[in-house]
This record gives structure tokens, sequence and C-alpha cells, in this order.
């Protein structure tokens, strides 16, 4: 039986196609490729990848569309492929589903980095809800309300922790502030950011060491990204 992680590519670039194709498979992945949303979508419910990657300009059904439909019916991780100055787009199919995103030209390593990130991304979620999470220079407990760094306990106020730990819940990926808002503060408040933003530098004063943030990174114009043992991918 094949095991191997299953990796689909879209992408109507037959060029972009066939390099990512031969990178992934010279690492291990089995990967199929579909050279449009449509196609994206039919290969997605047929062969159920472990992860997408996906164009988002694309003819027919876009990217982001692919995003949303695929979203409805599954969990799987997707990464959008964004053309730089794209970010209206970008942040629609962060919206709309997509869970990373990589923007052309980009280097074969950074898209390996970000496969894998995802792939772990993955695998942490798929632990029960009620347990503690432990990850990196991390230990949050839902129950206690207990937060750890480096084996120090942070306290925090009850926003501050909502907010912490939907972020430790998904760690590596990049989270939209419309995400963010309609997570912790509900689907009204995503038109007022600055709930955010003073939340966001509340959190890094009591967990960042110094005042270049290791932990929460900003994704410019678009919203954060939780690291949680404080490396780059």
């Amino acid at each position: 039986m094949n095991d191997r992680t299953r990796i689909l590519v879209v992408d109507d670039e037959t060029q972009i196609s066939r390099v990512l194709k031969t990178t992934l498979n010279s690492q291990g992945y089995e990967v199929k490729t579909a050279t449009d949303g449509a196609g994206g979508f039919d290969a997605a419910m047929d062969w159920k990848p472990d992860l997408i990657v996906t164009d988002l300009s694309m003819p027919g059904m876009s990217g982001i569309e692919l995003c949303r439909a695929v979203r409805e019916r599954s969990q799987v991780p997707i990464i959008v492929l964004s053309v730089r100055g794209e970010e209206k787009n970008k942040v629609e199919a962060l919206d709309a589903g997509a869970d990373d995103y990589v923007t052309k030209p980009f280097s074969v390593n950074e898209l390996l980095a970000r496969v894998r990130a995802n792939l772990r991304r993955l695998a942490a979620t798929e632990a029960p809800v009620s347990e503690p999470i432990e990850d990196g220079d991390f230990y949050i407990n839902a129950e206690s309300r207990q937060v750890r760094v480096h084996g120090k306990e942070v306290h925090l106020t009850p926003k501050e922790f909502e907010l912490l730990t939907f972020m430790a819940r998904h760690p590596g990926k990049v989270l939209t502030h419309r995400v963010l808002l309609n997570a912790v503060w509900g689907g009204q408040s995503v038109q007022q950011p600055e709930y955010l933003r003073v939340f966001i530098n509340q959190l890094r004063k009591k967990i960042e060491a110094s005042d270049e943030p290791k932990y929460i990174l900003t994704e410019p114009w678009v919203g954060y990204r939780f690291q949680p043992d404080g490396k780059p991918l």
C-alpha cells in the first residue's frame, strides 16, 4: 500500500506545475497536478490529498473559489501561490480558507518549508481540543487557563488568553485580521481592527523577551503568524 504524503498542485502554468511536481517528488511526496480550479476541485474530492498547492489566478474557477469550495468539505491544508502586489487577493484567499501563501517568484526551499510547516500543523491540530498545548516554548492549559513560556508562568487577561490559545492551535499558519477578530470578538468586530492591534501589542509585551517579536510575527497587510518555537520557517 502506498502511504506517501499526497500533494495536489493546481496551476495553469505548465512549467510551474512541472517544476513543483519534480521538486516535491524528489522529497518523497506523491504528486498529482491539475491545470485549472475545476479540475483541482475534482482531484481534491476524488484523490483526497494531504495538502494542496494552488495558484490564485486561473481561468474558470479561481484559486479563491477553489479554496472556498474545498474548505466546505475538507480541512486539508491549502497553500496559495500569489504574485507580488496581490495583497487583496492574498487576504481574500486566506479568508476563504487557505492556510498559507508563497509569493512568486519563490525559492524551492521556501516552498518546501511551507509544505513541511503546514503538514506539521495538521498533525498538531488532530489532538483533542481539551488537551493542553505543549509546543515549542509554550505550555497552555485551557482548563486551568495557565500559560508558561520557557517554563515561566505568564498571567493573561481573558481576551489575551483566548487570542493566544486560538493562535497556538494554528501554529505556523497565517491568520488574517478578519479570522482573528471573528474567532475572539465575534462577527460584529471584523471591521474594528484596532481591537487586534491593541491585544497583539499587549500579548507581545508579556510573552516576547525583546522588542523584536519572534513568537507573534506580523504578515504585512495580511495578519499574523504564531511561531511557538521562535524560529523562522
